[in-house]
């Protein structure tokens, strides 16, 4: 009826990572992923996250060009436009200009 095959290495993935999804759930791999960069930031400080965040733009960069970035921020504000409606980047310009203009003031003093 069944013909036995081996699994692949995809297969046998996604057969572990279901059968831990069903037992643990799937918030689960958020909290390990938290723990395990947090215990990576704690080992190789916060400027590692940089280094890695900035290669990664420049290979994203090189592979599409400097204008994707522009389109995926712009595709993005979108989003954001469409979700929390067309006022969203007035009501928290507001919070940040009165938030910017203390420590403005407090660095002129």
């Amino acid at each position: 009826m069944f013909e036995k095959h081996e699994m692949t290495v995809r297969e046998a993935g996604k057969r572990g990572g279901d059968a831990v999804k069903a037992r643990y759930g799937s918030g689960f791999y958020s909290k390990i992923g938290r723990k395990g960069g947090n215990a990576v930031a704690e080992q190789r400080g916060h400027e590692f996250y940089s280094a890695i965040g900035k290669k990664g733009g420049e290979a994203v960069s090189r592979l599409h060009g400097s204008e994707f970035f522009s389109a995926i921020g712009k595709k993005g504000g979108e989003a954001v436009k469409a979700k929390h409606g067309p006022d969203y980047y007035s009501r928290i310009g507001k919070k940040g200009g009165a938030a910017g203009g203390r420590v403005r003031a407090e660095r002129a003093a």
